[in-house]
């Protein structure tokens, strides 16, 4: 079995540059998710056997969804009690693209969307300093991945298991080449 996950990457120079922005110092009850393993989920898939992860990546095969535009920000806030993110805009469009091509297969979702970058987990109510930093990044994302995700002691592990390209961006011309 494995817990699945389908993401938006976030590009590289972005995760450098909100690594250096944003301070993650040791503070009591908060667990800082790595930056290497920073993602916007589109959707939590659960637990699937080995048929119904390739149904899962034949599924993902088939999605037909234009790239998006992805803004972080305003400001890291909390979600729930015990989540510390950034929240994110634009994806709302591929992540119900997400959901509708993959319906039917591992958990339904029990929520709707809310597109967000977890930064931190908090234990017993803890406090995050960095809550309240404002923020104000985007980025296209041309990509989704499904991501195998291992829970440990120290947290999740992440691998990814399949790549998929998104056609262009609605609405955007092709800019010729300089």
């Amino acid at each position: 079995m494995s817990r699945l996950f389908v993401a938006a990457p976030v590009p590289d120079g972005v995760r450098d540059l909100l690594a250096t922005r944003l301070p993650r110092p040791e503070e009591p009850g908060v667990r800082w998710v790595p930056a290497h393993q920073w993602h916007v989920t589109l959707r939590f898939v659960g637990d699937l056997d080995t048929a119904d992860e390739a149904a899962l990546v034949a599924a993902l095969d088939r999605l037909a969804a234009p790239a998006a535009e992805a803004r972080l920000g305003p400001r890291v806030s909390r979600l729930g009690r015990s989540v510390v993110c950034l929240p994110v805009s634009g994806l709302d469009e591929l992540a119900g693209a997400v959901r509708d091509a993959t319906a039917g297969i591992g958990e339904a979702p029990d929520r709707p969307f809310v597109g967000h970058l977890t930064l931190a987990r908090l234990r017993d109510r803890a406090a995050c300093g960095v809550s309240g930093t404002a923020v104000d990044l985007g980025f296209d994302v041309d990509e989704v991945v499904l991501v195998r995700s291992t829970l440990g002691p120290g947290g999740a592990t992440h691998e990814p298991v399949h790549h998929l390209a998104l056609g262009p961006v609605r609405g955007r011309r092709e800019r010729p080449f300089a």
